[in-house]
């Protein structure tokens, strides 16, 4: 069984899924905290699926981002936008010191969606140097990263994190297709970090800074 999960729901520019802005966000903390003690044996982080903006801006305050223990970053809408300007949102994106894991990160749905079109070389070398990890999304429609970019991530040190996407507790067993997809990607389980105990998988997550410090939301061009 798991050790720790991690709760991440939408933020609030996902309205289709009513996602929270920074009242409720701190709500839910609490909420989940406050659930800790009628569920022993299994750890219950606080997190977050922060939208990645037009900007490349997070779509939370960055003293609510803070406060999490898990800062999942991802792309819901503006999927169409040149590669040249979607390249340097998501990296924004990465720069952003609270960012810790980029989701779903071509935003493919299988058979129904193309994935967005980005610099995948430029956005993997930046994940490595600033150690943010890249999902491999096990939902059935997603599959994202796919096995190609697994590859290309593993070759350059970018850690993996595997997540079923659950919107329901009957997805909790789509994780095998995220590790079968692993798997066509060369990828080892000292390379996906939610394959570590507790304690390490903290440790090994980008470093967010304390409450207080705010963050450029726009990227400066080079």
């Amino acid at each position: 069984g798991y050790e720790y999960i991690a709760l991440t729901d939408h933020s609030q520019a996902v309205t289709v899924a009513n996602g929270m802005d920074e009242e409720r966000t701190r709500q839910q903390i609490k909420k989940i905290r406050a659930a800790q003690a009628h569920v022993p044996g299994i750890r219950l982080l606080a997190g977050i699926e922060v939208d990645i903006l037009k900007d490349g801006s997070l779509d939370l305050e960055d003293d609510v981002l803070a406060e999490l223990d898990v800062v999942v970053a991802s792309v819901h809408s503006y999927m169409n936008m040149d590669p040249a300007e979607m390249t340097e949102r998501l990296l924004a994106a990465i720069e952003n010191p609270y960012t810790q894991i980029i989701a779903h990160p071509t935003g493919r749905l299988v058979l129904r969606r193309d994935p967005f079109e980005y610099d995948m070389e430029k956005v993997l070398d930046a994940a490595a140097r600033h150690g943010v990890a890249m999902e491999c999304n096990a939902y059935p429609d997603r599959l994202d990263l796919r096995d190609v970019h697994l590859r290309m991530a593993k070759q350059r040190g970018v850690k993996i994190v595997i997540s079923t996407d659950a919107h329901a507790a009957g997805h909790l067993p789509f994780m095998r297709y995220g590790v079968d997809t692993a798997r066509r990607g060369w990828i080892e389980t000292k390379d996906v970090l939610n394959t570590r105990p507790l304690g390490e998988f903290l440790a090994a997550l980008r470093p967010k800074p304390h409450a207080g410090r705010s963050h450029a939301a726009k990227r400066k061009s080079a």
